[in-house]
């Protein structure tokens, strides 16, 4: 059975993620130079896959190309870490989670895309 997450519109988190952001006094812009750094995403292709509503499953198999830099993230999300999760769709939303965390507590851009 496939996680629910999986089948969750990325459009839905989407918000959520930049408000995590900006509570933390940062940006947009920073969410989505993450988004398009970690999946290949250019901004219009970002825009492209809010709008038709995607889910997870779906925007991660459609990404251009995942950053190739991807096994230098480290560290947990929700306790568990991201670079044992067995599941590479799951790893690579988690990768996501992380990058997003990173932003909020205060990281550089220069450290977050690695």
């Amino acid at each position: 059975m496939k996680h629910r997450i999986f089948t969750t519109a990325f459009s839905k988190v989407y918000p959520m993620y930049v408000q995590k952001a900006e509570r933390k006094g940062r940006t947009r812009d920073e969410v989505d130079r993450i988004i398009c750094w970690l999946t290949g995403y250019t901004r219009a292709g970002l825009e492209n896959q809010i709008e038709q509503k995607n889910d997870f499953e779906t925007f991660f198999t459609q990404a251009p190309a995942l950053n190739p830099n991807v096994a230098l993230i480290k560290g947990t999300v929700c306790g568990v870490r991201v670079e044992d999760v067995e599941d590479p769709l799951m790893r690579n939303i988690r990768y996501l989670d992380k990058l997003v965390d990173e932003l909020a507590k205060g990281k550089t851009m220069e450290k977050i895309l690695r």
